[in-house]
């Protein structure tokens, strides 16, 4: 009971928290900073857990997070041209410095280390990095606004998942949906989720178009996507959300640990927390580049 206690209130500071932070890109870009550094460094601290492993945490944590700050930077005005590529310089730099160091470092295995110096990266600081790609968009007018419309959407949608998920196959999962890496899930369960995120993105897409005025409570139609675009980002999100959650069930059971860390009570570590945003994030700006093509 009293896990269960810690566990209700840690995610409602963890919703509440993530939710307020859309309301300010100053917010959004402080507090997925500070997510994207710790996750780093949890990250990296379980990898030099293994034999033969020695990442570089502190620079490793550092460049990520530069990376975030540069992506804001380059996405959140579109003035400037090629020259405001620029600021992408002191990442590489400081990348090609990870690979010339492990000369030098005269370790063991240093390809281990290339490779979970370089993951740290992708599948970490990148996605979150991507952040920035959904929550600034170009007006009509060419003026890059704050909308944080997408990127609030792709974490409802997540919690959706879960939430559905775990409410419906506790009921009626009966079919394992990938029991070698995650025997809790199920078929139904992951059904179930993915109708209910359907149903929150079809809301949303109502809200969007204008087809329910809400303007008294601040809510403005902006037509960002049509009905059954949301859809498709929400089934999108379904998809790759429980891709990147059993991919860190995966990394966590190559790794002989139950928990990626401890620094949210009940809920684990960061990576606990961000798994499923960590395919989603991605795949959400893949999907959405891709319609806008046609």
């Amino acid at each position: 009971m009293k896990n269960f206690i810690v566990r209700t209130i840690t995610g409602i500071i963890f919703v509440a928290a993530v939710v307020a932070s859309f309301l300010r890109p100053e917010a959004m870009v402080l507090l997925f900073s500070i997510v994207t550094g710790l996750t780093i460094w949890e990250f990296t601290g379980l990898v030099n857990e293994r034999p033969g492993v020695t990442v570089n945490r502190f620079i490793s944590t550092i460049a990520g997070v530069y990376f975030f700050f540069a992506m804001t930077y380059y996405c959140s005005d579109i003035y400037g041209g090629a020259a405001k590529s620029v600021v992408f310089i002191p990442y590489l730099i400081t990348i090609v410095y990870l690979l010339v160091a492990e000369l030098y470092l005269k370790q063991a295995d240093p390809i281990n280390n290339w490779a979970y110096t370089m993951l740290s990266q992708m599948y970490v600081a990148l996605p979150f990095s991507l952040l920035n790609v959904l929550a600034f968009t170009a007006s009509p007018e060419g003026l890059v606004v704050f909308n944080p419309m997408l990127p609030l959407s792709v974490f409802i949608f997540l919690w959706m998942n879960d939430t559905g998920a775990y409410c419906i196959g506790s009921l009626i999962g009966r079919h394992k949906l990938f029991p070698r890496i995650s025997p809790g899930k199920s078929w139904e369960g992951s059904i179930g989720g993915a109708i209910v995120v359907l149903l929150v993105a079809y809301g949303i897409s109502i809200l969007d178009n204008g087809e329910l005025y809400l303007n008294d409570i601040g809510i403005k139609p902006c037509g960002m996507l049509s009905m059954p675009e949301w859809l498709g980002l929400g089934f999108v999100v379904v998809v790759f959300g429980t891709w990147g959650d059993l991919i860190e069930s995966l990394f966590k059971r190559t790794l002989g640990i139950k928990d990626s860390g401890s620094i949210l009570p009940g809920h684990g570590g960061m990576l606990d927390r961000f798994d499923s945003s960590l395919l989603a994030i991605p795949a959400a700006v893949v999907y959405l580049y891709t319609i806008s093509l046609f």
